[in-house]
């Protein structure tokens, strides 16, 4: 990692600086001849996937916190930011959009994004040379081409058109970086994933080590998604749904995933790269604290409860305050918790309140340090051997997302009991569930009860739904199916409903930062990091000064 570091450091900013290859150096010409080298260089742009913080590319400033629910949750009806009223205030611009350009968590998004996309570039841009296996040439540069995607959909959907970088810029070229448009933006994402399903293996094609890394499966899922967004927001590119169905219908008949028998157990570790995982970046426990280089995440430290609660037989003494490992931060809203129907097994393994028992321990929800008086059971963890590096793995993409992607490009396509079948496949599976490990009993934090739902939960949609209704009906199948997944924004803004659902004075203001021509519907945009907005001379989002 050290090495590779700084090859990609050095490849920013010299052409060539010896005549001569250093021997016994790894250098970019010669980084592809060692299959270890090969994968170690594609291990590093994961890497910067599972970045939450730390120091800038290059240089020692440190950037803060960003994860996804930040915006995917906390921007949208489903979630308030949290914790105390004056921790990371940060979050409070993003969820009222009075965000500026120095916002920490939309600046870390851009940073580390670009940081990817170089570390991918080094990879796809010098691996064919190389004299690796060829099928692992292949591989690798096809799980490259995957991320660069998985970066660049990530930057677009946020910020709008990018500079579209297929190599390493040099210093002399920084004046001449412009933006491209949101749809051109778009087709060098659909470009990459394309290539990249012709180069990847399919997930069974990687030994059990090789788990969570890019597949085909990922590569036309992702593809899918971009669509389906570009379907209701900018669609210069005339896509149809047509192709989010036959997309996600390519995903279904491969036969490589399915649900997850108990949903409770989808967010636990034995839910890990399960048989519904299409992608999820990949941690594990350690002793390390903030920063890279990490293999745990503080994804959880940040969602977790504020108060202690200590383990105890006696339930009267297993309530006991104090100082709590977690930040107390995303907290799901009662508008998201009346969405799900009555005992629908999904909302206990979603959330929880005060003086629920989770994983064993009776939790206690401080108002004063809560928003809405729930916290988020699907991250919720032990304590793991340093708090700032939980072992949980993200969920980026589930099975079920599939399935409920293709139900709309069914009801959008005139399929209409297609559509239908599809979402009971989903519901069918929630009723199943159980409750979530080690809510019945404190002190025991595995055991999975049975809900002892009573006949007639979560009973199917009607087979006559069409139209509109129909369409309703999927939208609430994945705003509960995919709660807190960091999802909900981003499904408001492509159908529509975002600025519906704001106070006033917030949609307003959201507005006020939204591309409104030449679009299907409103696309509100956060401002670019203002460093590069000075350095690369880039024109700044509407709005933002």
């Amino acid at each position: 990692m050290l090495a590779f570091t700084a090859l990609v450091t050095l490849s920013q900013g010299c052409q060539k600086f010896l005549d001569k290859e250093p021997l016994g150096a790894t250098t970019q010409s010669n980084l592809f001849n060692d299959p270890v080298n090969a994968v170690q260089a594609v291990n590093a742009i994961y890497d910067v996937a599972s970045w939450d913080q730390g120091p800038k590319f290059g240089v020692s400033d440190y950037v803060g916190q960003t994860y996804e629910w930040m915006f995917g949750d906390v921007m949208s009806d489903d979630a308030e930011k949290g914790s105390t009223p004056s921790d990371f205030s940060a979050l409070i611009d993003l969820k009222n959009w009075t965000v500026n350009p120095s916002n920490v968590p939309s600046t870390t998004l851009w940073v580390h994004s670009f940081t990817g996309v170089a570390r991918a570039n080094t990879v796809i841009n010098n691996i064919d040379d190389g004299t690796i296996d060829a099928a692992l040439k292949s591989r690798l540069k096809g799980e490259a081409l995957f991320l660069r995607a998985y970066f660049y959909f990530n930057l677009v959907k946020t910020f709008g058109g990018m500079p579209l970088f297929e190599k390493a810029v040099l210093p002399t070229e920084v004046a001449s970086v412009t933006r491209s448009s949101i749809a051109e933006t778009y087709a060098f994402i659909e470009k990459d994933l394309k290539d990249a399903v012709a180069l990847l293996p399919e997930k069974t094609g990687y030994a059990s080590a090789d788990l969570g890394r890019a597949t085909k499966g990922a590569a036309n899922g992702y593809l899918a998604r971009a669509i389906m967004y570009q379907l209701g927001t900018d669609n210069t590119n005339k896509h149809t749904w047509q192709e989010v169905y036959d997309l996600t219908s390519t995903v279904i008949t491969s036969g490589k995933y399915s649900l997850l028998a108990n949903y409770a157990a989808i967010h636990q570790t034995i839910g890990e790269n399960s048989s519904e995982s299409v992608f999820e970046i990949q941690f594990a426990t350690s002793n390390d604290t903030y920063g890279p280089i990490m293999t745990g995440t503080t994804n959880n430290v940040f969602q977790n409860n504020r108060v202690a609660t200590k383990v105890s037989s006696d339930p009267a003494s297993a309530n006991v305050p104090g100082t709590g490992w977690g930040y107390g931060f995303n907290n799901p809203t009662q508008n998201l918790v009346n969405e799900f129907e009555a005992n629908d097994p999904r909302l206990e393994a979603t959330v929880y309140k005060n003086n629920d028992i989770v994983l064993g321990l009776r939790e206690t929800i401080d108002l004063s340090q809560n928003a809405t008086g729930y916290l988020s059971r699907k991250v919720a963890v032990l304590v793991p051997a340093a708090n700032q590096a939980g072992p949980q793995n993200i969920r980026k993409m589930r099975y079920a997302d599939i399935l409920l992607m293709k139900a709309e490009a069914a009801a959008q396509t005139s399929k209409n009991a297609e559509a239908v079948a599809l979402v009971n496949q989903v519901r069918a599976r929630a009723r199943t569930s159980t409750r979530p490990p080690g809510a019945t009993t404190v002190g025991t934090a595995d055991n999975y009860a049975p809900t002892n739902a009573p006949a007639g939960t979560l009973p199917d949609i009607s087979a006559g739904l069409a139209g509109q209704p129909l369409l309703n009906a999927i939208w609430h199948e994945r705003r509960v199916e995919l709660a807190e997944e960091s999802l909900r924004f981003w499904d408001l803004i492509r159908t529509g409903r975002y600025f519906g659902v704001l106070p006033s004075a917030v949609a307003a203001r959201a507005m006020s930062h939204s591309i409104t021509t030449g679009v299907v519907n409103p696309i509100p945009l956060l401002p670019i990091d203002l460093n590069d907005a000075q350095v690369w001379k880039l024109p700044q989002n509407p709005g933002y000064n």
